[in-house]
């Protein structure tokens, strides 16, 4: 391996991670105003629907299924499935997400950079994202005919492994990568410097909806309709038909004493 590839999948790896994670925390920190998604809904719904949903469905299919895929050691699903049959089923499932997702970016940006209106309120960062995406996407999904070339697994394998020893801290992960097509490593270089960026773009955004799992372990909330509310109120005015509740009963000044104790 040459100097550029150890660096490129040896050392930019920890980079990238290492900006990820420092620069979220930093911007929840400092730039709480700046941590949302930035809807562009209120200038032009046309699209938006067709175009986010295709996206994310396709998205966090390929995340959750990467991540599975490539840090999931070999030794715990040898038993139930072979390389290559998982290889086989990385490549169908895969290129279904991998479609939809770039459907969805393809409509996605056709809108931000069609519309006037969404191109003149984008960021410069907005659409620098959407064309990274496109690229990613488009570059996963050159990989299948790649790898439909050798259905044993070998080099789905070789990926995994290189991935695991990353981020196990292993060395000779760059090793592992002598012979991969130019494809199969735009991808990864493109994928990783998607992870550099995110903390100074709207992609902070994941983390929130991931947070979004709290909700279901928080505690109840009391909540109270208008109309039991509006009945109190009634009551308390004492409007015909309601049941007002009764003013406390005078007490003479020596029970007061007695009570409280003055005058002892």
């Amino acid at each position: 391996m040459n100097a550029l590839d150890n660096f490129l999948f040896g050392i930019y790896p920890y980079i990238c991670l290492s900006v990820f994670f420092i620069g979220s925390l930093i911007r929840f920190d400092r730039d709480q105003y700046t941590w949302k998604s930035d809807s562009s809904q209120l200038l032009r719904a046309g699209q938006l629907r067709w175009g986010s949903n295709l996206f994310h469905v396709g998205v966090l299919f390929l995340f959750f299924g990467h991540s599975a895929g490539m840090l999931t050691p070999h030794f715990l699903y040898e038993p139930f499935i072979a390389a290559g049959s998982k290889q086989l089923v990385a490549m169908v499932s895969g290129g279904i997400a991998g479609l939809l997702g770039f459907a969805g970016v393809t409509i996605l940006l056709h809108r931000r950079l069609g519309d006037e209106r969404i191109r003149v309120n984008s960021k410069t960062s907005d659409i620098v994202l959407l064309v990274l995406l496109w690229l990613q996407l488009a570059l996963g999904l050159a990989t299948i005919p790649l790898s439909a070339q050798h259905l044993d697994g070998g080099m789905m394998m070789r990926l995994a492994e290189w991935a695991q020893r990353i981020v196990t801290f292993r060395s000779s992960a760059v090793e592992l990568l002598d012979g991969a097509s130019w494809v199969f490593k735009a991808h990864m270089f493109l994928g990783m410097s998607i992870f550099l960026i995110f903390p100074f773009t709207r992609l902070v955004h994941v983390w929130s909806g991931f947070a979004t799992v709290g909700y279901v372990l928080r505690p109840y909330q009391v909540v109270r309709s208008r109309r039991a509310l509006a009945s109190g109120r009634q009551a308390s005015a004492g409007v015909p038909g309601t049941v007002p509740h009764a003013p406390p009963k005078a007490m003479p000044a020596g029970a007061i004493a007695k009570t409280s104790g003055v005058g002892r």
